[in-house]
C-alpha cells in the first residue's frame, strides 16, 4: 500500500469519496488532504473526519500568508485539536512568486512552526527558492521533532542537509520529469526511511501524464520512479515509504 501524503482533494472538481476509491485502485490506502488556507482546511478536516483513509493538515501557504492574522491563526489552532489533523500547513516560504512580503511570510512560517512544537505534529514546509531562509527561521524559532519538505525540488546537496537534520523529504511527480536528473540525484541520497511521497494534486502530474490534472493514485507512477533510482522493488519502496509517512504522520494503516 501506498500513501499519498499531500493532496487537495478540494481542488479537484469531484467528491473525496470518489476520489479516494479512484486512488485505491492504484493501491494507494491512505491521504493527507492538505490545507493552504482556513477554508481549505476546514475542508480537509471535514474529509477526514468523515473518510477514515483520510487524514488533514491545517496550515496558511506562505503565499497568503497575509492572512495568518490573530484571528484565523486562532481557528488553524483549534482545527490541530481534532484528532484527524495530523500536521501543520501547509507554511513555509516562496521567494519565486512576490504576491506576499518575505517579512509577512517569515512570521507567518514562524508561527506555524510554534504551533508544529506546541501539538507535536509535522510541520509541512513549502519552499520554492527559499532553502536558506527556512533554514534560517527554523533554526531562529527552533524546529519542531517532525519536519516534512513537501514537493521537495532541491539538489542533493540540499536533500543530504536535510537528512543529516533528521527530518523527511518528500518527493512528487517531478522527480519522474525527462528534464530533472538533478532531482533523482537528490532522491538517490535520501533513506526511504526519511522519504515519503505526495502527488500535490492537482499539480505536478508525473511523467507521462505532466501536463495533466493529478490525481492522488498517481503517487504509484513517482514511486516505480524512487524504486528504479534505488535500485529496490516497488514493493520494498511501498512498504518503507508507508511506514515513514505512519510514523511521520501518526497514521494508523490498515
Amino acid at each position: 500500500m501506498l500513501v499519498d501524503t499531500h493532496c487537495h482533494l478540494y481542488l479537484l472538481g469531484a467528491s473525496a469519496e470518489e476520489l479516494v476509491a479512484e486512488a485505491a485502485t492504484a493501491c494507494v490506502g491512505h491521504v493527507v488532504d492538505d490545507g493552504i488556507d482556513l477554508a481549505s482546511s476546514e475542508v480537509a478536516a471535514a474529509n477526514a473526519a468523515r473518510i477514515p483513509s483520510v487524514s488533514a493538515s491545517a496550515g496558511i501557504h506562505p503565499n497568503s500568508a497575509g492572512e495568518a492574522t490573530p484571528e484565523a491563526m486562532a481557528a488553524v489552532e483549534a482545527l490541530l485539536e481534532r484528532p484527524e489533523v495530523v500536521a501543520v500547513g501547509e507554511t513555509g516560504l516562496d521567494n519565486y512568486r512576490d504576491n506576499t512580503a518575505p517579512e509577512v511570510q517569515r512570521a507567518a512560517f514562524a508561527a506555524h512552526a510554534e504551533l508544529a512544537k506546541r501539538f507535536a505534529l509535522a510541520l509541512i514546509i513549502h519552499c520554492r527558492d527559499a532553502f536558506d531562509d527556512v533554514l534560517d527561521v527554523l533554526d531562529r524559532v527552533g524546529p519542531p521533532e517532525l519536519v516534512v519538505f513537501h514537493c521537495f525540488t532541491g539538489d542533493a546537496a540540499m536533500a543530504k542537509r536535510i537528512v543529516d537534520a533528521g527530518w523527511v523529504v518528500s518527493f512528487s511527480g517531478t522527480v519522474t520529469f525527462k528534464n530533472a536528473p538533478g532531482q533523482r540525484a537528490a532522491c538517490a541520497v535520501v533513506p526511504l526511511e526519511q522519504m515519503v511521497l505526495e502527488t500535490d494534486s492537482p499539480f505536478l502530474s508525473p511523467h507521462p501524464y505532466r501536463g495533466r490534472p493529478n490525481r492522488p493514485g498517481r503517487v504509484a507512477v513517482t514511486a516505480v520512479t524512487v524504486a528504479e533510482v534505488h535500485g529496490i522493488g516497488l514493493d520494498a519502496v511501498a512498504e518503507a515509504t508507508s511506514a515513514t509517512a505512519a510514523r511521520t504522520f501518526g497514521l494508523t494503516l490498515e
